[in-house]
């Protein structure tokens, strides 16, 4: 029940980020599940590898280390929103304010 919650918030998120910047609002909310969960594995695999090569004895049937990857997605999800928010406030589009310049060049205008 909290992995539902949890997907529904992130990609609201996403979708409330995507809306205001003008872009695909259900593409970004499904990627941004999917980073929450490519985050998770990738967090998995390195711990695996962890644990074979430095014999760490870590049981993955353990409930903490399962728990351990709620932060650690969330935060791959908090990275890439960042990411894509930065970005797009640096693409953003001036409006034009005179009907004549409409078609111009940008430097033509003088903005």
């Amino acid at each position: 029940m909290l992995g539902l919650v949890l997907i529904y918030w992130i990609g609201k998120y996403f979708y409330v980020l995507a809306e205001k910047y003008n872009q695909n609002k259900w593409l970004y909310a499904i990627l941004g599940v999917v980073i929450y969960y490519l985050g998770q594995i990738i967090f998995g695999v390195i711990l695996a590898i962890f644990n074979e090569f430095l014999d760490l004895g870590i049981d993955f049937d353990d409930v903490v280390i399962n728990l351990l990857g709620i932060p650690i997605g969330g935060l791959a999800c908090y990275g890439f929103y960042k990411i894509l928010e930065n970005n797009w406030k640096k693409i953003q589009l001036q409006p034009i304010e005179n009907i004549d310049d409409i078609g111009k060049d940008i430097d033509e205008i003088g903005m």
